[in-house]
Order: C-alpha cells, then structure tokens, then sequence
C-alpha cells in the first residue's frame, strides 16, 4: 500500500473521485488506490469499465446506487469486514456529492463503527468547479443537488430565492430550460452562471440572469449535465 492511503485498520474504505469529463483530471494517487482495491463499488458498471479499460485494470465492480436493495449493501459491507480493501467512486466526480454512493458509507459506518477507515482520495467535483470560475463569493454557499421533479419542486426555487447567500445545483439536459423558467420567475434578475459539460469539449459558461442564459441555450445546445450557481442577493 502506497504512503498515506490509510493506516490503522484492516477495514478500508476509500472514496475515490474521478473525472467529470476529462481522463487527465484522474490524480495519481486515485490510480494507485484502484490497484491496492480488490473490488470497486460504482454507480453504473457499463460507464465503469469504461474508466477501467482505459487505466488497463481488471478489477471486480460492484453496482451501489438508488435502487441496490439491502441484500446487495449487506454483501458488500461483509467483503470490508473479511478485510477486503473497497473504493467507492461515482460515475464522474466526488461520490456521496449528490449521489447515492453516500448512502452506502452512512450504512457501512453504522454497521462496522470504528473499526471502518473511510480514506477520501480528493479530486473533480463539477459544483466546486462551477463555483471556482462563477466569480461569486463562495466562502458561504449553498448546494442543493437536483431540484425535485414533482414533489417539493416550488418549494425548492422559493428556497433559492430566499437565500441570500451563494446557491448551486445540478440539471440534466431534459430540464434544463424548464429549471431555468422557474427559477427566473422566482429570482428575476438576480445573476447566475450555468457551467455546461464542464471538462469536456464542448464545455461552455454562460452568464447573465435566468432570462438571458435561456435565451442563449435556446440558440445552442443542450446536450450534456449542467451545473447552476446563482449569484448573492443584493439588497
């Protein structure tokens, strides 16, 4: 095991982040973690393997995400107990970040106690880098994952508009206009950035208020994950 991947206990569980876009981003240490790990916990296998065959490893994936029932959690927590070195990752960025992979920690943690060592090997989050580039203060924010699709959808604009700080979410591409007509109605014109493919080659920022960046998207195109950050409120 390399330096500083995690010492103390045979139970290790590392949380690794991986690229949202561009293969470069992937760290060093991320690499040497896959190679120690004898069995990867991922959102998607199919988008996995991917990652995989591009590093030339050949390593046991394990499908954790919303829909994994309880028997599936309990079978990989038993590998960590038996001593089995596990990195979880996400299909691109930081794991547990607005993605299901956290649930699994909450549930190992509960399970195994202390005697899990849960080690984050840090790397690409796509709301940390739209909000790096935004130009917003970001010393005070506000994440909020995906809005709701139904349920707790107005409430969720109406506690964007009421917050004064800084805020950030992701969309898809299949709401994107949607989200961005609901919140212009509940912030006006109040300023945002909204990050598309982000590392990617199309990547593209826009700027502006809701009504603007709607406007812009409507001429181009919106294949891809976004990532909106909505500027403080001035008084």
């Amino acid at each position: 095991m390399g330096e500083g991947l995690g010492e103390g206990t045979d139970m290790k569980l590392f949380i690794v982040a991986t690229p949202i876009g561009n293969l470069a981003d992937l760290s060093p240490r991320a690499i040497e973690t896959f190679k120690i790990s004898e069995a990867i916990l991922c959102e998607d296998t199919r988008v996995s393997s991917k990652l995989f065959s591009h590093l030339g490893l050949k390593k046991t994936l394990i499908a954790v995400h919303q829909h994994t029932d309880d028997r599936r959690i309990s079978e990989a927590i038993n590998l960590l107990r038996e001593g089995k070195t596990l990195s979880l990752i996400t299909d691109a960025g930081t794991p547990a970040i607005s993605d299901p992979g956290g649930k699994f920690v909450e549930a190992a943690l509960k399970e195994l106690g202390d005697e899990l060592q849960v080690v984050p090997i840090p790397g690409p989050c796509a709301a940390i880098s739209a909000l790096s580039i935004s130009g917003f203060p970001a010393d005070n924010f506000l994440f909020l994952g995906f809005p709701p699709h139904k349920k707790g959808r107005k409430t969720y604009f109406e506690q964007i508009a009421a917050t004064e700080e800084t805020v950030c979410f992701y969309e898809s591409t299949h709401r994107i206009l949607k989200t961005l007509t609901e919140l212009g109605e509940k912030i006006g014109d109040r300023k945002i950035v909204v990050c598309r493919e982000l590392t990617k080659i199309y990547e593209t920022t826009y700027r502006g208020t809701a009504a603007e960046v709607t406007k812009r998207l409507e001429k181009g195109s919106i294949k891809g994950e976004f990532v909106v950050v909505i500027g403080p409120f001035k008084k």
